[in-house]
């Protein structure tokens, strides 16, 4: 029979494990080639991927504080029903549900495939109507034998999902040692390889032109695609034991190991490909960086090695996505904010509802876009929030001054004041540098405001 209360089972080093394994997905292998065409200079590269991570670990600390005050399932859904107010808290998770993390699953599940795809080459199905379009954006039937296999994917992992969060967890570690084993020899074997040349990286543009505001910004997007999904442990804190200590704790450390992972490999692909040959990369719009450098060392033996580690990071990000993401629509529909039946618990005290309505909606995302208009418009959705959670750390100094934190963000208020500018000129720049994806994405979360009516009107009658 179901319940409606989950267990604190996971301790310290499983939220580690959720942390990274929400974060380590396909930026690592995709996103050096689109900031590198914004650039121009690989020096410039490696600085914003490290401004990127010092914004993360920022963002990440005074997310710390906060969880460490009011950690509980549903993450920042709960916070912001004690910072702000209930409709605002709603729209957060709505938000999640329309865009942030369903489509961060479809974007997951879409690179798996292409990897996949780029292995066993599966046959094109409906060609005929690759080039039906819907409004003038979006392709459904374009690429449709990539697509179905990530609906394939979302589905699998959905179902494994209900069997119980120590089971996705456990699924999620035993990828990610395989992941980080992978990712290091990847390093080591290229930085000593006679393809690699460190001494090329430097901070002059190819075309001789000055890197401008915006396009430190826009190459940003990318890179922060990379860093996206360190929150999610904060949808778990429901289940997590001595929540508001191993919370933050488990944050900072995850981030951490994040920045120093990235500075590595990044540093290896552009040690080992040139600015031009990663501008092409980008061009092609279907060659993944990480598989081209490691072309250069390994051949085509060292191909099938990248895209089957490809297929394997892409899993374990994707699943570690499925388990954390669905915890927040259990705690909205606890209230009535969100579908009822959603708020019930399988017999392994999994939310099955609430995955299966999150899994839906993935994968009709799968079918309305690209990978790189999901990466942008994610981002776009996430950064408002995350200043909202950011600025939630003052409000809650004056609101709570007394209450006990386990944790204080390091160098208060300069820090969070640093987070929540850097959130609006994000937001400002991606408006006018991504036009179409920021009004894919506000138009989606804005979707939750007829949303909150019917929810709340339904509620009133029922009551």
């Amino acid at each position: 029979m179901g319940t409606s209360q989950l267990n604190r089972s996971l301790g310290l080093r499983l939220v580690i494990v959720i942390v990274i394994g929400n974060i380590i997905g396909s930026g690592v292998y995709k996103k050096v080639a689109p900031m590198t065409a914004e650039l121009h200079s690989s020096g410039w590269v490696l600085l914003c991927w490290v401004l990127a991570g010092i914004i993360s670990l920022f963002g990440a600390l005074c997310n710390a504080e906060v969880a460490g005050l009011l950690a509980d399932t549903g993450g920042e859904y709960v916070y912001y029903q004690k910072i702000y107010n209930k409709f605002f808290a709603f729209l957060f998770g709505w938000s999640l549900f329309a865009v942030i993390q369903t489509a961060a699953i479809s974007a997951l599940a879409y690179v798996f495939a292409e990897s996949l795809n780029s292995i066993v080459h599966f046959p094109e199905i409906l060609p005929s109507l690759s080039n039906v379009s819907v409004f003038g954006w979006f392709q459904p039937f374009a690429d449709l034998n990539v697509k179905l296999i990530a609906i394939i994917l979302i589905i699998i992992l959905t179902w494994l999902n209900t069997k119980g969060i120590k089971t996705g967890s456990s699924v999620s570690m035993a990828i990610l040692i395989l992941v980080f084993g992978s990712i290091f020899t990847i390093i080591v074997f290229g930085l000593t390889s006679n393809a690699a040349n460190p001494g090329s990286i430097q901070m002059a543009t190819t075309n001789n032109q000055p890197v401008t505001v915006s396009a430190i910004f826009t190459a940003m997007l990318a890179a922060f695609w990379g860093y996206q999904g360190w929150a999610s442990a904060g949808f778990v804190g429901g289940e997590i034991k001595d929540a508001k200590k191993n919370l933050p704790k488990g944050i900072s450390i995850g981030i951490f190991v994040i920045i120093a992972l990235y500075l590595l490999v990044n540093t290896t692909y552009l040690s080992l490909l040139s600015i031009p040959q990663l501008e092409a990369i980008n061009s092609a719009g279907n060659k993944i960086a990480a598989i081209e450098a490691v072309r250069s060392f390994w051949g085509n033996n060292g191909v099938l090695f990248i895209s089957l580690l490809i297929l394997v990071t892409t899993l374990g990000c994707c699943n570690a996505t499925i388990l954390a993401s669905c915890r927040p629509y259990f705690a909205m529909a606890k209230e009535g904010l969100f579908f009822k039946n959603a708020a019930k618990l399988n017999d392994k005290q999994a939310p099955a509802n609430s995955l299966l309505y999150q899994c839906v909606w993935a994968c009709v995302l799968v079918l309305s876009g690209t990978f790189d208009q999901l990466t942008d418009m994610i981002i776009f959705a996430v950064f408002i929030y995350y200043g909202a959670t950011t600025l939630g750390v003052f409000i809650l100094r004056k609101k709570m001054p007394d209450a006990p934190r386990p944790y204080k963000v390091w160098g208060y208020p300069v820090v969070p004041a640093i987070v929540v500018a850097f959130c609006l000129i994000l937001i400002v720049n991606t408006v006018f540098t991504r036009s179409h994806e920021a009004a894919i994405g506000a138009a989606l979360m804005a979707t939750g405001i007829p949303m909150y009516w019917w929810f709340t009107r339904k509620k009133n009658v029922v009551n």
